[in-house]
């Protein structure tokens, strides 16, 4: 498997390129990034901050057809595990073991304790029923000091660790626990990948606050885990436990 990397100064969204690149041959992976995107995607109507040059603006893109179109949630797994394996690994490296407290907030942000320094959006497309594309768009964080664009939470790995850090170096950090996970998905190994993205969850342990977004009515309970559909199950403080898909349920954060 090799890993193609294509740079760019200023795009729209690296997204938009790899949506529309040539599929890879041979398992292969092609990376694009970018120094500023002028409409960088979040999910859904959201936009992702970033001063140019300053954090790191990736897609990665993928033609994983042995993945069945009803397990791929896998892939977010995957990807996101990546991303805290690079964060944890990049603390321990610098000295700062102890700062490595990031978790994996539903479906596939990073947080560092209760703020937020990467996201992640994910766009497919099928070939009958199995995936023929997937990118994974990553913005994190890496070393802006101020955020203007009214995110509630957001924070920098500068931030965390005092100093400024290579953006380079972190792209090479993910790519390569990327790929380790990929080919575990790939090879069919998804059952530690999602044992261990369960385990790194946000609030996996106690109760805490939800929002449900129809209605606007919060309640308190505690996750019992997410599975392959990609589903968030809570136990509520009744007993009763519920599943909820991506649109349905929000955190009630701190501020």
């Amino acid at each position: 498997m090799s890993i193609h990397i294509i740079r760019f100064q200023e795009v729209t969204s690296t997204n938009d390129i790899m949506m529309s690149h040539p599929l890879p041959a041979n398992g292969d992976i092609v990376v694009a990034t970018a120094a500023c995107q002028t409409k960088g995607r979040g999910q859904g109507a959201n936009r992702w901050e970033s001063q140019q040059g300053k954090n790191l603006l990736m897609s990665i893109l993928t033609s994983p057809v042995e993945v069945a179109a009803g397990e791929q949630y896998v892939l977010s797994m995957a990807g996101a595990l990546a991303l805290k394996r690079a964060l944890d690994s990049l603390c321990a490296d610098c000295g700062n073991a102890d700062k490595a407290q990031f978790s994996l907030k539903w479906p596939n942000d990073i947080y560092w304790n209760d703020l937020k320094i990467s996201g992640t959006l994910i766009e497919t497309s099928l070939c009958g029923k199995t995936l023929q594309r997937c990118v994974f768009g990553i913005g994190l964080n890496v070393n802006q000091h101020t955020f203007t664009g009214g995110a509630p939470n957001p924070v920098s790995l500068c931030a965390i660790l005092g100093r400024e850090i290579d953006t380079d170096g972190v792209m090479h950090r993910v790519l390569k626990e990327f790929v380790q996970l990929y080919q575990s998905v790939i090879s069919g190994e998804r059952t530690a990948i999602v044992h261990a993205y369960n385990a790194a969850l946000y609030r996996r342990h106690g109760v805490h606050a939800y929002r449900l977004n129809a209605t606007g009515e919060t309640f308190n309970a505690a996750i019992v885990g997410v599975g392959l559909d990609g589903l968030l199950r809570l136990r509520k403080e009744n007993g009763e436990e519920e599943a909820f898909a991506l649109k349905e349920i929000g955190f009630v954060l701190q501020r």
